[in-house]
């Protein structure tokens, strides 16, 4: 599957699955950072989408719906994830009566696990380095379909409808930023605004600098893997997506690093001023013990 696959029809097409999907996806608030108590040392216009209100959590309902609006009711599942897309591929399992699997990261927060679970799905926990090796053998021996949680056509499409959603409150944007583990949100956020017409718009990915598999991809001019670590455990995929980096190629100004006391910070920040977010989409009470107040 390449980028010209990717169309504006095709992303408002995802966009009015993703609307009506019966996960019940939110049109989260985009607000004004002038409307909240954030501190801001610079003078300009900055709107905040607030992701962490969505259903499950995070923006990954968004591709999930598209996903199981694709494919056949009752199937068997197989995915990976670290948590956020588990959560959401466990809810639409549970609706559509799939069954499902997510193998997830050692690394990852046990609440995780608990929570899928308690979804009906199944979890393994293994070694980053080992996920795809299970997926195989899951599709080989147990006859299950992998659904990927950031490289998959349908998803990214279905995570094209944040984009839309921001061009709905703010046409023009001059500048977007958006979080990038996989790639899958960066992709579509980013074809959605370009593919629409906004020529002048520059749009960045932020990576956490102990995962930074996009950035390396940039350089590298093709996707590649790396060993990652990262307190963002949401944004450390072990490889960027082969469709997200050809999207975010083409539409992407470039990506920026940051490092794992910056993230503490900046959810720190946002908590004492009432929003709760993780370093990476949404976060549990036992991961928020990892911050300073």
């Amino acid at each position: 599957m390449s980028a010209d696959a990717v169309t504006l029809d095709l992303l408002r097409e995802a966009r009015e699955t993703v609307r009506g999907s019966p996960l019940g996806v939110i049109n989260t608030p985009m607000i004004p950072w002038g409307q909240t108590t954030l501190p801001l040392d610079i003078h300009c216009n900055i709107h905040i989408k607030l992701e962490n209100m969505q259903r499950t959590g995070s923006f990954k309902i968004r591709g999930v719906a598209n996903q199981f609006a694709r494919r056949e009711k009752g199937g068997h599942f197989v995915t990976i994830s670290a948590g956020n897309y588990g959560k959401s591929f466990a809810y639409a399992s549970k609706h559509y009566g799939s069954k499902g699997k997510v193998v997830m990261p050692e690394t990852a927060p046990a609440s995780r696990s608990i929570l899928i679970q308690s979804l009906g799905v199944e979890v393994e926990r293994v070694p980053t380095s080992c996920m795809m090796d299970v997926v195989t053998r899951c599709v080989q021996e147990d006859n299950m379909t992998f659904l990927h949680s950031f490289d998959d056509l349908d998803l990214i499409a279905g995570h094209a409808s944040l984009g839309m959603e921001v061009l709905e409150v703010m046409p023009q944007p001059d500048v977007v930023v958006v979080c990038c583990g996989g790639g899958g949100l960066l992709a579509g956020v980013a074809a959605a605004i370009k593919l629409s017409g906004c020529d002048k718009t520059r749009i960045y990915g932020v990576e956490p600098e102990g995962a930074c598999t996009m950035y390396k991809s940039f350089i590298e001019k093709k996707p590649v893997s790396m060993d990652t670590k990262s307190i963002a455990s949401g944004l450390a995929p072990p490889f960027a997506g082969k469709l997200p980096f050809e999207l975010c190629q083409r539409y992407v100004e470039g990506i920026v690093l940051i490092n794992d006391e910056e993230i503490k910070a900046a959810v720190s920040t946002l908590y004492n001023s009432g929003l709760v977010v993780e370093a990476g989409g949404n976060i549990g009470k036992d991961e928020l013990a990892n911050f300073p107040g």
